[in-house]
């Protein structure tokens, strides 16, 4: 058959399965996979991992508003030099995505200038509930609640608001959670320890995991007393792992994250990066970072994404007060990912169900997510046995940094495919936006 691109000799890695064989693209979906395969343009990839990409269910792409940070065209840039191939952007932008035409307007932005396929949440707020009731399914990959204050004037606490939203919000909640009072007196508790000059260190302190509990706690009581679909995001300490149950994300409407940088770092990083690592939640403990990793693999945490937040080199320099939180890390999520595969405690195969497989089935997204015959052809290739050099490498993201500064990772991304468009090799982003707004099954 006239296949548009063959990749071949490849170690493809799907629905907890490694084999090794040839995957066909023809008009943006994978056709064939397996068998000796040809066609007119063909790339080998022996020895490597061919993965779907990366669905990251949490971004932060500044746009609109916050442009000097960021926008959907220099972070998705970034997304798919970090092999995230589709993302699900947050609502604290300028406007506030908080009704359907200001998500309409997001979606005509990224069909503009996305490189990554899109899709954007609905935020709540203490008075936009008939707005949330009123909102088509289609259009918002979820609602998000910020039950603690982390940017903007989001916070929902009005408890008829939040009891209006369990009960019948149409698509599935994800929630940021922190308790606001319990921060505020630990940060006036810091005030009063060290004046101005907190040390970084303390945020571990400051938004604590007692913070962290009552709010969750809160969000899954109310999620049982109404039945909700609920998505708690960027979880970060080892006491919250008991709220959640193990087991396969088919069973469960009570579901949980974990982010890269959780996984990755604890707060030992603080006396070198500083503010570069302050983020909401905050990273926790070496205890902590190791239960998220054990949940992970015990299958209590469901879906690993990034929170890619970016600010500029000059915000974060401020005084621990002054510093904004928020890291870029859409262009090295996977690469964290592999370094845990490298040192034995997760598999490839695990990896993939939690950035692809996972996400796409927790929002229902149409036919991507999975290497199948008729799928989109969102695709990733990893060399294993190649280093990425961090330092020796563009940044994407507009804010130019990266909390890895310095680091090397043992594997590299060699390519990146979205719907069967090559857009990113080896160092390189080529071509046009094949980018489409993500579809839903529901």
């Amino acid at each position: 058959m006239p296949y548009d691109l063959v990749i071949k000799n490849a170690r493809l890695v799907n629905e907890g399965t490694i084999i090794e064989g040839d995957l066909a693209i023809e008009s943006g979906r994978i056709v064939q996979i397996g068998g000796s395969l040809s066609a007119a343009s063909e790339l080998d990839a022996v020895g490597s991992w061919l993965v779907p990409g990366m669905i990251d269910d949490q971004v932060h792409f500044r746009e609109p508003g916050f442009e000097h940070k960021g926008s959907i065209e220099t972070e998705s840039r970034a997304a798919i030099a970090g092999g995230v191939t589709s993302y699900m952007e947050m609502p604290n932008s300028n406007p506030q995505t908080t009704n359907a035409e200001a998500l309409q307007r997001k979606y005509d932005r990224a069909a503009k200038h996305s490189f990554a396929n899109y899709g954007f949440y609905l935020g709540a707020t203490n008075d936009n509930l008939e707005d949330i009731k009123s909102i088509d399914p289609s259009s918002a990959c979820g609602i998000k609640v910020f039950m603690g204050a982390s940017t903007g004037n989001m916070l929902v606490d009005d408890p008829d608001t939040l009891n209006g939203i369990f009960s019948s919000a149409p698509v599935l909640i994800a929630t940021h959670c922190e308790n606001t009072p319990m921060i505020l007196a630990n940060e006036a508790r810091a005030r009063e320890q060290f004046g101005s000059d907190v040390p970084f260190i303390e945020h571990a302190n400051i938004r604590s995991a007692e913070a962290c509990y009552a709010s969750s706690s809160f969000a899954v009581e109310l999620a049982r007393t109404h039945g909700a679909r609920l998505h708690i995001l960027h979880l970060t300490t080892a006491r919250e792992m008991d709220l959640f149950n193990p087991g396969p994300i088919e069973a469960k409407r009570i579901t949980a994250e974990a982010c890269v940088h959780h996984l990755f770092c604890n707060d030992s990083w603080y006396a070198t990066r500083g503010a570069d690592i302050k983020c909401n939640p905050a990273i926790k403990r070496s205890t902590d970072q190791e239960a998220l990793l054990a949940a992970v693999v015990e299958d209590r945490i469901d879906v690993i994404a990034t929170d890619h937040a970016p600010h500029t080199v000059e915000e974060k320099a401020q005084p621990y007060f002054d510093a904004p939180a928020g890291l870029p890390l859409v262009q090295h999520a996977l690469l964290t990912l592999i370094e845990h595969v490298k040192n034995g405690v997760m598999s490839i195969e695990k990896v993939v169900q939690k950035t692809a497989h996972a996400p796409a089935q927790l929002f229902d997204v149409s036919r991507r997510g999975y290497l199948r015959e008729g799928y989109w052809a969102d695709l990733v290739i990893i060399d294993p046995d190649r280093e990425t050099v961090v330092n020796d490498e563009p940044i994407y993201a507009k804010c130019g940094w990266s909390p890895f500064s310095g680091l090397t990772f043992r594997s590299r991304i060699t390519h990146t495919l979205v719907n069967g468009k090559l857009v990113y090799k080896d160092g390189e982003l080529i071509g046009d936006s094949p980018a489409m707004a993500l579809a839903y099954e529901r």
